[in-house]
């Protein structure tokens, strides 16, 4: 019992070593790094493209001019707590092979080691495999490569999606800071009734309105 403890200890130590020794935590890929701004990247993204995302309008995405290896791609970046901050980095790779994908699986476990999670489905229509890291400001990083043979409601061959997730969330907290004092501005502002003196004669707060429905009539559709 000893002696399977024993080796039980040293696997374990092997391993966390072999993690360390993968690499650093991922920041770049292709000519693009999360933390930087996205203006630094001008000559490689179409700026007039930039598009609030769906129920994260803080963050905005651009879509790549041609890369080569590349074939299309979304950058995201803040707009809140340090505007043009990039986010999220999306990219398709050109060569949409099996292949590829597994010559590519191969190099990032080399230098990041294992993966933390499976994200695909167990027929592996889909193979999709995340890691994820905290950086040296602390900050949680992850990294998704996928690989689409058939599924048609994802983009088939191969893509990669590196986040940095804290700098999501700050921005989001600013942007819903900023949302919420701008609501109560609206919600107290002063009415005005302008007389030739312009004058202000009272302060008047909005006033809840009556739908003309009551019960259920005013949640279920129609």
């Amino acid at each position: 019992m000893k002696k399977i403890i024993i080796i039980c200890l040293n696997l374990a130590v092997i391993f966390v070593c072999g993690t360390s020794r993968a690499g650093d935590v991922p920041h770049q890929i292709a000519v693009f790094v999360l933390n930087e701004n996205i203006s630094k990247f001008e000559d490689h993204v179409i700026m007039e493209t930039a598009l609030p995302i769906r129920h994260m309008e803080n963050i905005e995405e651009v879509e790549l001019k041609s890369i080569k290896g590349i074939k299309s791609g979304l950058i995201a970046y803040t707009t809140c707590t340090a505007p043009g901050m990039i986010a999220r980095v999306k990219l398709k790779y050109s060569d949409s092979t099996k292949d590829f994908y597994e010559e590519l699986l191969k190099r990032i476990k080399q230098k990041f080691g294992a993966p933390d999670e499976y994200l695909g489905d167990p027929f592996h229509i889909v193979l999709s495999w995340k890691w994820s890291f905290v950086d040296k400001n602390n900050d949680r990083i992850t990294m998704t490569l996928q690989h689409n043979t058939m599924d048609t409601e994802e983009k088939r061959g191969n893509s990669i999606k590196l986040t940095n997730r804290s700098l999501i969330g700050k921005d989001l907290k600013c942007y819903r800071a900023k949302e919420l004092d701008q609501r109560q501005k609206l919600r107290h502002r002063d009415w005005q009734v302008m007389t030739p003196g312009r004058q202000k004669l009272r302060h008047r707060d909005w006033q809840v309105m009556t739908p003309g429905l009551s019960g259920w009539d005013l949640y279920v559709p129609r």
